[in-house]
């Protein structure tokens, strides 16, 4: 519940922080403006003795969020992805945070799936494992079916995972608040729109019956991809707090030395990874958008495998044309393009120059294509291209900033498989196929085609569109065409364009 005692949490926060000394860090990171660092001391400093204490042995920000429970540590996962906000340094220490949460008793695990299914585990499962993984919301058994044999992974919430977080994110919008009042500058980054967006993709983390669905989804959208897995689900075993999906086996991609050991090769690997995240996006318009080394496994038959859909993305195909156009543009040095498809998608203002958009955009383009492939960052490219946004008035999109935080991530991972990839080189190909299918005559006889079959829904309506037009049209005094009120005239344009359109569609269909 969203209120004034709400102040009380973020004190124990700034509590928590202080006791930590991690406040200093991470409003450094932050590049926190004087009003902000005055308030989140104030919050924060005398009541230092009600924080809570966290692990010593983590670095400060990292034993203060572990030390406030699971959303804090979700928070700090996702900041991690955000290199535009709290900087490279911090974001590189907040990856630590990954499935790093303690785990919760195997008894009450076993009591919640009896519960949630209506079963009893030991007659459905043959084997069921102590917790394999735990992460901010839910861990991970191993177990094998009574009935078949197979080995399957059973991943459970955690006990009132669901009122703690909805606490915690009542906090979380206040301080939101707090931030855009005390510091305008921060608005262009939108913080709430920021929690609104982390809320949304927690909310389906939190009922796994949509973790499933876009799980299910996933795998149907990807059978075609060689070299790549996606688990199937067991719906029977499945429902709100449970889910239980076929067991992939393999090292994850962080354990270099296994993947080395089943003589894979890495650089392989890493352009696979982020050849096929580029593809899901642009082409499918549907991605995994938690792709880090502890949600990928790599199978003993050289698959990449991907796990927990808790956080997907989706892209409508409009979006996806526009960003595909943009990273085209980078790679083809064509910046006047660039930042005329900033400006035709209404994402720069209309009164800024385009011409010194573009010589903007090529600051941050040009220096990529000097550097070696080791040197080449995503998070820097997108770090330089957040600060010449800004300038020009760009407001934080946050459909592109889920997209873009994942790609950076997803480069993280291919280049800790193979430091020396060109990201850029990768991209190409597929930047370029999906070019050739949406922009140009085919794309667009296949968008008027889709058009027409839209408009010749209203087919069987028109008879009698027409006729009450014709009624009203009747009961008004004869008028000189001038006089005809606009709206008449645009209802009878409607209804002609309509019905050519459903005779073009017939035509068609011939």
């Amino acid at each position: 519940m969203r209120g004034p005692h709400n102040i009380w949490r973020l004190i124990r926060v700034g509590a928590t922080l202080e006791r930590n000394n991690a406040m200093g860090e991470m409003l450094d990171a932050l590049n926190a403006p004087v009003p902000i660092r005055i308030a989140a001391h104030t919050l924060g400093w005398p009541f230092k003795w009600l924080g809570y204490k966290g692990d010593p042995s983590l670095p400060p920000l990292l034993s203060a969020l572990n030390a406030m429970g699971p959303a804090y540590v979700k928070l700090g996962q996702i900041l991690s992805t955000r290199p535009d906000v709290v900087g490279e340094d911090l974001s590189h220490q907040l990856k630590i945070l990954q499935d790093r949460m303690p785990p919760f008793p195997r008894d009450v695990a076993i009591a919640t799936i009896e519960k949630e299914l209506n079963i009893k585990v030991d007659e459905v499962f043959s084997e069921f494992s102590e917790p394999v993984a735990a992460a901010s919301i839910a861990q991970v058994h191993r177990a094998r079916l009574r009935e078949t044999g197979q080995e399957v992974a059973v991943k459970v919430l955690r006990p009132n995972i669901e009122r703690n977080f909805r606490r915690d994110f009542d906090a979380f919008y206040l301080g939101a608040t707090i931030i855009e009042t005390l510091s305008p500058g921060s608005r262009r980054l939108r913080p709430r729109a920021v929690i609104e967006h982390f809320h949304g993709s927690v909310k389906g983390e939190l009922d796994l019956r949509l973790e499933s669905a876009s799980a299910s989804e996933y795998e149907a959208s990807t059978q075609e991809d060689e070299g790549f897995w996606v688990p199937k689900m067991h719906w029977k075993l499945s429902d709100r707090r449970i889910m239980t999906l076929d067991w992939a086996e393999g090292p994850s991609c962080n354990e270099l030395a296994r993947i080395d050991a089943l003589g894979f090769d890495r650089k392989v690997l890493g352009e696979r990874i982020l050849g096929l995240f580029l593809k899901h996006a642009l082409h499918n318009g549907f991605f995994h958008a938690d792709m880090h080394q502890g949600n990928l496994k790599i199978g003993l038959n050289g698959d990449v495998i991907a796990l927990d859909f808790g956080i997907m993305g989706r892209l409508d195909e409009y979006t996806r044309r526009v960003y595909a156009e943009i990273i085209y543009g980078f790679i083809k040095k064509d910046y006047r393009r660039v930042a005329e498809v900033h400006f035709e998608a209404g994402y720069v203002p209309a009164d800024r120059d385009v011409d010194e958009f573009a010589s903007a955009l090529r600051v941050v383009g040009e220096p990529i294509f000097g550097m070696s492939a080791d040197d080449i960052s995503m998070g820097r490219v997108l770090s330089y291209l957040f600060e010449v946004t800004e300038r020009f008035g760009m407001e934080t999109r946050m459909e592109l900033i889920h997209l873009q935080r994942t790609m950076v991530v997803v480069e993280g991972v291919s280049r800790s498989l193979y430091p020396n990839i060109n990201m850029w080189d990768v991209a190409r190909p597929v930047v370029e196929d999906y070019i050739k299918q949406s922009i140009g005559p085919r794309a667009l006889a296949r968008d008027l085609t889709r058009t027409l079959r839209i408009l010749s829904h209203f087919g069987p309506r028109l008879p009698k569109i027409a006729e009450d037009m014709l009624a009203r049209q009747s009961a008004l005094k004869p008028n000189t065409p001038e006089e005809v009120p606009k709206s008449h005239r645009w209802a009878w344009f409607g209804a002609g364009a309509a019905l050519a359109a459903a005779v073009t569609w017939g035509v068609t269909q011939l």
